[in-house]
């Protein structure tokens, strides 16, 4: 009988398989795609607006080969301090578009800080964008959820928002990116993060690319 060949797995399929277990494991159903469509940004192509999605959780991942150019945004924190993207340059970055009032946005607060606490010791920086409110709410907001990290006031012209717009529908609440060394965004999550891990394991490949 001839020998079986064996498939060799590349490491972006391990790490599909590792983002799929997550998923599983936290009992959620999610889309896994580079290119399609997705809920969230249909709904908007449609001129929905519904600000966000309960219920919808899309995760996309992005080849190195299709990342296109760098993202450059600008803005100033809650704090008044200025934050670009040439400040994170050569990190790897997790951007989340977020407001007070979104009832997601509160109940993934405590993931993303706590994905941040893994991972800012290796250089990772994560930045948040409110795209509605003034800085002493987002003052608040980071006070009773416990988030350390800075948000940009986004709310008086929305430019870090449409920055990013060819990443992101921009009329979708909470989306969470992750940003490559280059600046350019490796993964996009649509919908509330439920499950600490899934973003845990975009990061962690994202840091892994070129080591």
């Amino acid at each position: 009988m001839p020998p079986v060949a064996v498939p060799t797995v590349s490491p972006r399929v391990r790490g599909a398989r590792r983002i799929a277990a997550a998923l599983v494991a936290a009992g959620l159903a999610f889309a896994l795609a580079a290119c399609a469509p997705d809920p969230v940004s249909q709904q908007y192509l449609e001129g929905g607006n519904q600000g966000y999605i309960s219920g919808e959780f899309a995760v996309t991942e992005i080849g190195e080969a299709d990342r296109g150019e760098p993202v450059e945004w600008a803005g100033v924190t809650e704090t008044g301090e200025a934050l670009s993207s040439e400040d994170v340059a050569g990190e790897v970055v997790v951007v989340n578009f977020w407001y007070a009032q979104c009832d997601p946005c509160r109940a993934e607060a405590a993931d993303l800080e706590s994905v941040w606490q893994e991972y800012q010791a290796e250089g990772v920086r994560f930045v948040g964008i409110n795209t509605r409110d003034q800085a002493d709410q987002a003052i608040s907001f980071a006070e009773k959820h416990g988030v350390t990290y800075p948000s940009i006031i986004d709310v008086h012209d929305g430019a870090v928002k449409l920055a990013f717009v060819a990443a992101t529908p921009v009329n979708a609440t909470p989306v969470t990116l992750v940003l490559d060394r280059e600046g350019r965004v490796a993964a996009r999550i649509i919908g509330q993060l439920e499950s600490a891990s899934i973003l845990s394991t975009l990061v962690g490949e994202t840091l892994e690319e070129g080591a």
